[in-house]
């Protein structure tokens, strides 16, 4: 039997859409939809979506609540929406709580969370993800959607907790870069996947999730892959910090741990690791007496 083509609608055009339109255009039949696009007018955005079987948020958390709201209307009743964004948008939501809010049970929504490096994927190496959804079918879905690709995809219906656990590491991970910045070594490293995952686990059992979820591929997989991977932006912003560089840092993890602080969706302060790298992303001179501080309250048994 032949497998099965889709018609794909990737939103957005950078490294993970560029990485999802690798695996899924030799296969399936797949259109692009930048906000800006380098070349020619731009796609009509509803007329795509109501002729898509699928559409992957390829973008950051920030227009997800816009471009759902804007597509629900066009859309289906067998259009599949997942996203793949690892942060919060500026009420301080993630991905999964949008598309909660605006799509219930109207269409089969999901998010995909795991190891899954761009380079890596367009280079023919293995990828692996947790596929979050309330909606089984949703998940054979999108197992067809990949079949003949190198991408393992695990199911779990813990849809909030896989969120948490993916935008949490992103944070987190800037940690390991920092401490590799400042020279303190593997045995540091090794400590900080301990604690980072614990302090993940503490945080997305509080907001509801399972306690089991961030050690899964979207939790402690996709935080050390983030963490160790020598072309990490994260690892990379962590050793700018350690630098005491206080440019314009960018990525999903900063705008993460700003979000936290402003709009408060759970209170910070009983996670010191996640209070040290915020005060080291405000006050990146003190990078490095802050990191001590923290490892002697560690050596006192705190």
């Amino acid at each position: 039997m032949a497998p099965e083509k889709y018609q794909v609608l990737i939103l957005g055009h950078g490294e993970m859409g560029l990485a999802m339109e690798y695996w899924l255009r030799p296969r399936h039949d797949v259109l692009i939809w930048q906000r800006h696009p380098k070349a020619g007018r731009p796609l009509d955005l509803s007329a795509a979506a109501a002729q898509s079987d699928f559409i992957l948020f390829c973008l950051p958390a920030v227009p997800h609540f816009e471009l759902a709201t804007r597509l629900k209307p066009a859309l289906r009743q067998t259009t599949g929406c997942v996203s793949i964004a690892k942060g919060l948008d500026d009420s301080g939501r993630t991905a999964a709580q949008v598309f909660h809010e605006v799509f219930a049970e109207d269409v089969p929504w999901g998010v995909l969370h795991g190891p899954m490096i761009s380079e890596e994927i367009r280079a023919g190496r293995p990828a692996f993800a947790d596929f979050a959804s309330l909606n089984p079918q949703a998940h054979e879905r999108l197992r067809r959607l990949f079949a003949g690709t190198p991408f393992a995809i695990r199911y779990t219906r813990d849809v909030f907790g896989a969120s948490w656990s993916a935008v949490l590491k992103n944070a987190y991970a800037i940690l390991f870069g920092i401490a590799d910045g400042l020279g303190l070594g593997d045995n540091t490293r090794g400590w900080l996947a301990v604690e980072c995952t614990r302090e993940i686990e503490a945080i997305v059992t509080a907001l509801g999730g399972a306690a089991a979820t961030p050690y899964s591929l979207a939790g402690l997989g996709d935080l050390i892959t983030t963490a160790t991977s020598a072309g990490s932006h994260h690892h990379e912003l962590g050793r700018k910090l350690a630098r005491g560089e206080a440019g314009a840092l960018e990525g999903e993890g900063v705008h993460t741990l700003k979000t936290i602080y402003r709009h408060r969706p759970f209170d910070p302060a009983p996670y010191p690791l996640l209070r040290l790298a915020h005060d080291i992303l405000t006050q990146p001179l003190r990078a490095r007496e802050l990191m001590a501080a923290r490892l002697e309250q560690v050596y006192r048994g705190a």
